[in-house]
Order: C-alpha cells, then structure tokens, then sequence
C-alpha cells in the first residue's frame, strides 16, 4: 500500500513473520513471498505495512529458498531463520525465539503471504492486551468461510473457543468468524504458550491458534479484533496473486484521484508500488508506471505510455505511446510524443521530442527542439557514451548522432544528418550526400520497362 502515517505502540514491539510454506501452488522457482504486487515483492508490502509500528526487530521464518529471502532483505534490517523440518506454524513462530533473545515487548506473528496487514490493525491487537487480554487475535468474515479455521467469540470479543476447519463440528463450522492466523502476546507468554503447544490434531502439526487455546485453558483472557477480509487474504497461487495485484491498484487509483489527479479511465492505469504524482496530473487511459517514477503538479500523460525510473517535471506532455526508460529526467514542460524513447536522459525546460525518436545516455538544453527520426547512437558494441545537445539547438528530421559528440547551443543540424563531430555553438551542419540529377532518366526508364513488361504478357 502507499506510505502510512506512523501507528508506533507505547511498548516495544517484535515481528515474527512466516515464511516457511513451500507455495507448491505458484509454481515457481521464485520463493512465494518475493512475487511482486504492484512491483514491489509481497513480503516488502508487509514490512512497509508495519514500518509505522517502529519494531525493535523482526525475524522472518523461512523454509527453502533462504538465500533468495536474504537477498530481497538486504538493508530492511530483518532477520531470516530457518524452519527445518516444517511442523507447522506454532513450530515456525518458535524457531524464531534465539533470535529475540532478550526482547521483553509484544510479539506479533503474521504471514508473508498476507501483505495487505496494516500498522493500524496491528496497533489495534495491541491495544487489546493493555485491555487486559493475554493474547489478541485477528479475526475476519469472508463472504465465504470455507477451510478456515473458526473463532467462537462472545459479544464482547472474548474468545472462547479457537478450532481448525479440519477439526472443526457442523456447528463450529457454521461460525462466520475466521481466524487470520496473526497474534499478538507478550513476549513471555508467547515463548511459554508456543512450546506448550501439542500436535494431537488431524495433521499432526504444531498449529498457531493453540497458543490462544492455552491461554483460555490458564484461565487467561483472549480477546478477537476483527478486520475486513481483504486486508488478510492470503496469496498462495497466481490467482490468488492477481486479485492482490487488482485489490492493490484499486487503493492506488482512489488514492490518486482523491489527491487531485485526474485519471481518464482509471481502471486501466497501473501504478508502481513508489509512484508519487503531484496535484493537477492528468493520466489518459492505458498507462503503465514502473518503479521509481516522480510526477510534478501539471503534467499530462497520454494514453498508452510506459513510464519507469523516470522523474517529471512540472506541465511536461508525455506520449501518447512514449516509453520513458530509468534515468530519464524531464524539466518543466518539456515534451515527450508520440513513439519517442529515453533512457538516461536529461531533458532541459521546455525542449521538445515531439516524434519517432531515441534519446539515450543524453543531455537536451532548454528550448531545444528534436526532429522526428533522431537517434542518439549511444552504443558501439561494447561501451555507452554520451551525446550533448544545447539550449536551443535543433536537430533536423532523420539525424543519426554518433556518440560521443556535443552540439552546441543555438546550432542546427539539418535533416538526414549523420553527425560524428561536435558542432560549434550557432553553427549550421549538414552532412549528406550529394545529389545527382539527372533529367528524363526516369520517364526514359518507365518507358523502357513498359514496354519489356508488354513483350512477356504477348509469349
């Protein structure tokens, strides 16, 4: 989800998140918590989600694949255990116990594969325990219960009863109140109640609601919170995946709109999960946005543009059709038309590419005009290099520059140009080559080839 304000406890808090499943169903060599939403791997979308909260540290429980999880937590300031063997879920919160050795707060256990979890429901659970519970879980209703596992609650939220689908009766099963699977406990009750917990159940595994059923066999309060279902679906397939995807671009567009940015046809804009517009931004429909794009007040972006890496300045005018590639830097109302494509370029105030153009590893100058056609010829095959262009230069239809050159401010480069040198400010170039012409050639060709064509029709 898009940035929160912060929801920090009084108390210190740590997290334990699973993600230890194998996600069999994904089937994918990718580990099932780093598949994207809106770019951004799932199990990022959590952490983000409880960055509000300021954890004093979190541990995230993996199975196989640790070294990809490693890799995708680089500089989030989280630790990764392994579960191994995989005994279930209790089994998986409890190998994360050395790693927080010490730690005297809350506990909070949820899923990677649940990254729609916000900061302020987390500070809801929290808030049950100073109301006197020993442990909170999260509870939701979905339109249909089917295999969860069932909360029997009373009025007030206390639970009586926590009961897995599988070992669940016809009556427990016909409860609408579901069980998230996220909990919260202080940290000496959650280490106490996780290595009490059995596996006398249909599995034989070591199941996460017993901690709540333990605490209720103590005598001890337990109380329900309960959330909107979305926020808690899990992702175990790509199906399941895409619905994410959609819930999570819904959000974005509402966001957006209720921001001041105006969206044509908003179903079919997709953002990135970093991208930031500014008030007065209009957005016509089939529009993509990759990572890491920055939109300033009064911007236009045309229909079926791709956008990515790329930051906007104010009353700029993109595509349609434009594919604006990472490093690209446009100044206040430049423009970018129709089939134009830049990759680390820097576009100065008001300069315009208005057509069927390539601008790679370049520097445009303010008020310099591109032609349609124009390449910057940035690759020899093995290095990149770079082309300069003034402030107001312009560059004439179909011209091919040779990097590295510069051309200067106030210079033109005339159409069909193949310029390999650096032209001088104010400075005319032109590089063609010379026409010949020859007058009747063609009317004395038409004439010869009509004739030979009238001579093979009679054979």
């Amino acid at each position: 989800m898009a940035a929160r304000m912060s929801n920090a406890i009084a108390a210190p808090l740590a997290a334990i998140v699973l993600a230890a499943g194998k996600g069999t169903r994904m089937k994918s060599d990718l580990h099932k918590v780093l598949h994207p939403i809106a770019g951004r791997p799932m199990l990022l979308h959590l952490l983000g989600g409880l960055a509000g909260l300021v954890p004093t540290a979190t541990v995230v429980v993996v199975g196989d694949k640790r070294d990809q999880v490693e890799a995708a937590l680089v500089g989030a300031g989280a630790k990764v255990v392994v579960q191994d063997p995989q005994l279930g879920t209790a089994h998986a919160a409890l190998q994360a116990k050395d790693a927080l050795a010490g730690f005297d707060g809350i506990v909070l256990v949820c899923f990677g594969d649940c990254p729609m979890l916000t900061a302020g429901t987390v500070r809801r659970l929290c808030e049950a325990l100073d109301g006197g519970a020993a442990v909170a879980v999260l509870g939701f209703r979905p339109p249909d219960a089917a295999a969860y596992g069932r909360i029997i609650a009373d009025s007030d939220g206390t639970v009586r009863k926590m009961v897995e689908y599988k070992d669940a009766s016809e009556d427990e099963r016909a409860v609408g109140l579901c069980n998230s699977g996220v909990i919260v406990a202080g940290a000496a009750d959650m280490w106490r109640l996780l290595e009490a917990v059995g596996n006398d159940n249909a599995q034989g595994e070591y199941y996460l609601p017993d901690v709540a059923t333990g605490a209720i066999a103590e005598g001890k309060r337990v109380a329900v919170i309960e959330t909107d279902a979305a926020e808690v679906a899990g992702i175990n397939s790509r199906a399941e995946l895409a619905a994410a995807e959609a819930q999570w671009q819904a959000f974005k567009r509402e966001e957006a709109m209720a921001a001041g940015v105006s969206l044509r046809a908003p179903d079919t804009v997709w953002f990135s999960w970093d991208t930031e517009i500014g008030r007065d931004v209009t957005v016509e429909p089939h529009v993509v946005f990759g990572p890491g794009v920055r939109i300033a007040d009064g911007a236009t972006i045309r229909a079926f543009s791709h956008i990515e890496g790329a930051v906007i300045g104010a009353g700029c005018e993109v595509g349609p059709f434009a594919r604006l590639r990472p490093g690209t830097v446009l100044g206040e109302k430049a423009k970018i038309g129709n089939f134009v494509e830049t990759k680390k370029a820097v576009i100065g105030d008001g300069a315009k590419a208005n057509h069927l153009t390539y601008l790679g590893d370049a520097t445009v100058g303010a008020g310099a005009n591109i032609g349609a056609g124009t390449i910057t010829c940035n690759y020899d095959g093995y290095f990149k290099h770079q082309t300069q262009i003034g402030e107001r230069a312009f560059i004439g239809s179909n011209s091919a520059l040779v990097a590295p050159v510069k051309i200067g401010a106030d210079a033109i480069v005339a159409a069909g140009s193949t310029v390999t040198l650096d032209v001088a400010d104010g400075e005319l170039r032109l590089v063609r080559g010379e026409q010949l012409v020859k007058p009747g050639w063609a009317d004395r060709f038409h004439d010869t080839m009509r004739k030979k064509k009238a001579a093979e029709s009679k054979k």
